[in-house]
């Protein structure tokens, strides 16, 4: 370090500061003795000439003046020495006002760089109690650092006692432990407060924490971060996986999610401010009043209930409320959650419905088991009582009526048979392509001249287990069925193919396992079947004909066969637009 004297000189730590004593001493040595040695020799030289120590008076008068000199000497040196020592203190004195003035200085240019900081800085002491507080922190807070600083401000006096949002209050600062970043409410000058990120590191004094200085930074209106959080809270609501909806307590819709309204069927949002009530089906508004009412009247969870969205719509969502209270713990509103539950209640329906149809099965083939027995009883009297009444008996017509019913009625046991699984099935590999081929020249007779029959094959089809008789049955009870429903012309097509079905695959099918299949699709272009009677269409003795002009077995029996065989079946159908019925057969 360099130090600049006074007088304009400098000098540097590697130089004695004070070697113009010691070299003012070695003059004043010089000039005692440049005093000295003259009286001396004077006083040898007199002293010799004269024969002065013969004589007491020149010897004395030698003697006064030698002492003189060396008096004379003395005093010379110990004036030169003081004023040396004068002369390193005036010097000593102005290095360190000088070096006084520099530390202020860098002290005054450290405070104001501080204070002209963006940052709120300041330093409190183990009780809280404020000891330092920088101009930024002041102004944000509305006061002087001073005001900070007078012994009466501790730290929970600038530092809210409240947790908005993600803030923290003064309770979750630790005196004894460092803190990287906290977000913090401060206190402002006009009443209202700021939020801003707060962090502190001890100072310690023998290992023990003596004071703590902290940094604030990013200071914003509370208004600013409610913003914040709504906009976040705006964007997670937006994208929730479950469909939301948020109503007043008139009912309008005040907010809705993404999925809310794909769920409507609204790809944008047009709900907005319309009543909630609207876009359910008129048959359960009556249960959404009583749910909103109850979610209104009382906080907690209520029983969820399953709704259809619009009067148009199969869709179907289960439907769960809540309240919303608003700051004065009113109720401001109720939030919506409805879950598709549209796939669910399918799968449901499809599985009562194969329960209905395995217990109806099951009743069915237990009656056609015992008449079958009654009936073969039946024909065989029949057949002794035709040994004896021969052709020409006036008793023969009315035994051959008797066996002609018996076989009819053994038909139907037979069908019932096949529809309960109880028939007894030969089934060997074969190739649906031959027995379809067998088969076509008799659908062509059945179906008629005015229906086009279409037969599609896939190559390389693959090869089945099953029974040839009842296969064929299968395909001929369906071209019959697709038939009566074109009374005015139209075209049957049977289309085979290979099919490797995985669960993954969500084109096909809930119900159907995963596995290699031959698919069988018989379509038509007739009537087409209303959606609320696809589910009864295989139940025994359920027909959409006139009475009489069927028995209701044809796809009673269809459904038994490919069930027993180990396949699936389904329909799919429009009203005007024809059916197709899929039978998937494993290879």
């Amino acid at each position: 370090m360099t130090l600049e004297r006074s007088e304009g000189k400098t000098f540097s730590d590697d130089e004695p500061q004070f070697a113009a004593p010691a070299q003012d001493r070695a003059w004043q040595w010089m000039l005692a003795l440049a005093l000295a040695i003259p009286m001396v020799v004077f006083f040898v030289v007199h002293a010799m000439s004269n024969n002065a120590l013969s004589n007491p008076v020149a010897l004395a008068v030698a003697v006064v003046v030698t002492m003189l000199g060396a008096a004379s000497a003395y005093l010379l040196y110990r004036a030169g020495e003081q004023a040396a020592e004068s002369r390193a203190q005036r010097l000593a004195a102005a290095a360190s006002a000088d070096l006084m003035a520099r530390l202020s200085a860098d002290r005054d240019r450290l405070a104001g760089m501080v204070d002209d900081m963006q940052l709120g800085c300041m330093e409190w002491d183990r009780d809280g109690r404020l000891i330092y507080a920088n101009q930024t922190l002041a102004d944000w807070l509305g006061c002087g650092p001073s005001d900070l600083t007078d012994g009466s401000k501790r730290l929970g006096d600038i530092l809210a006692p409240i947790q908005t949002g993600n803030s923290h209050d003064v309770e979750a600062i630790d005196a004894t432990q460092d803190i990287a970043v906290l977000t913090v409410a401060l206190r402002g000058g006009d009443g209202e407060f700021l939020h801003a990120e707060f962090s502190h590191s001890l100072v310690r004094n023998n290992g023990e924490a003596a004071f703590s200085r902290s940094v604030l930074w990013n200071p914003r209106p509370m208004d600013d971060v409610q913003q914040g959080d709504a906009t976040g809270f705006k964007r997670l609501f937006e994208a929730s996986p479950i469909s939301l909806a948020l109503i007043d307590v008139e009912g309008r819709i005040i907010e809705n999610s993404r999925t809310f309204r794909s769920l409507i069927g609204d790809p944008v949002v047009t709900v907005q401010g319309q009543p909630f009530i609207e876009i359910i089906d008129e048959v359960n508004r009556g249960a959404v009043d009583e749910l909103i009412a109850r979610a209104l009247h009382s906080a907690g969870s209520h029983p969820p209930i399953d709704v259809r969205i619009g009067p148009m719509s199969d869709t179907i969502a289960t439907l769960s409320a809540s309240r919303l209270d608003g700051a004065d713990g009113a109720a401001a509103g109720v939030m919506l959650h409805l879950i598709d539950a549209t796939e669910q209640k399918n799968l449901e329906l499809q599985f009562a419905q194969s329960q209905k149809m395995q217990a109806v099965g099951q009743l069915a083939g237990g009656i056609a088991h015992d008449f079958n027995n009654l009936l073969t009883a039946m024909m065989g009297f029949c057949d002794l009582l035709l040994l004896r009444h021969q052709a020409g008996d006036p008793s023969f017509s009315d035994l051959m009526q008797i066996k002609q019913n018996a076989n009819r009625a053994a038909s139907l046991v037979r069908q019932l048979l096949a529809f309960s699984r109880r028939q007894t099935l030969q089934p060997k590999v074969l190739a649906l392509t031959d027995v379809l081929a067998d088969l076509t020249y008799l659908l062509r007779r059945l179906i008629g001249e005015n229906i086009v029959l279409n037969m599609v094959h896939n190559r390389n089809l693959g090869r089945v287990k099953v029974d040839q008789g009842q296969i064929e049955q299968v395909i001929i009870n369906l071209a019959v069925n697709a038939r009566d429903a074109m009374a005015g012309g139209g075209t049957l097509t049977i289309r085979t193919t290979n099919l490797v079905h995985d669960s993954k695959d969500e084109t096909k099918p809930k119900l159907l396992a995963p596995g290699d299949y031959v698919l069988i699709e018989v379509s038509d272009t007739g009537t087409g079947i209303d959606k609320d009677l696809q589910g009864k269409i295989f139940e025994p003795f359920f027909s959409t004909k006139e009475v009489g002009a069927g028995t209701g077995l044809g796809l009673s029996t269809v459904y038994g066969i490919v069930k027993q065989t180990g396949g699936y079946i389904f329909v799919e159908s429009e009203p005007g637009q024809g059916a197709n019925f899929s039978i998937y057969l494993p290879r």
